[in-house]
C-alpha cells in the first residue's frame, strides 16, 4: 500500500478537476480525497497498491481536458489514516 499527498498547479479550478479525480480513482481502485486549495493549487491524498496510485498520478499529469497542469508535486506520507471510498472535499 501506497499512500502520496500530490499538489497540482495551473489551471486546476474551476474546470472540474476535482470531481474528474475522483471518478478516475473510483474507477481506479484508489481511496483518498480531492479538495481545492486557497492559492489556486489542487491537493490529492490517495491510498492504495502503489500501482493504482501511480496510474492515478499519471493521470492527474494531465487531468481532465478541460484543466492545464504546469507542475505535479508528490511526496509519500505515513499510512496512519484509513479512507472509506474517494471525496471531494470543500
Amino acid at each position: 500500500m501506497t499512500k502520496i499527498r500530490a499538489i497540482v498547479s495551473g489551471k486546476v479550478q474551476g474546470v472540474g478537476f476535482r470531481f474528474s479525480t475522483q471518478q478516475q480513482a473510483r474507477k481506479i481502485g484508489v481511496n483518498g480525497y480531492v479538495r481545492n486549495l486557497k492559492n489556486g493549487d489542487v491537493e490529492i491524498v490517495a491510498l492504495g497498491d502503489t500501482e493504482k496510485v501511480d496510474a492515478l498520478l499519471k493521470w492527474a499529469e494531465l487531468g481532465p481536458p478541460s484543466a492545464m497542469v504546469n507542475n505535479l508535486r508528490v511526496e509519500v506520507i505515513a499510512e496512519d489514516e484509513e479512507f472509506n471510498g474517494f471525496e471531494i472535499l470543500r
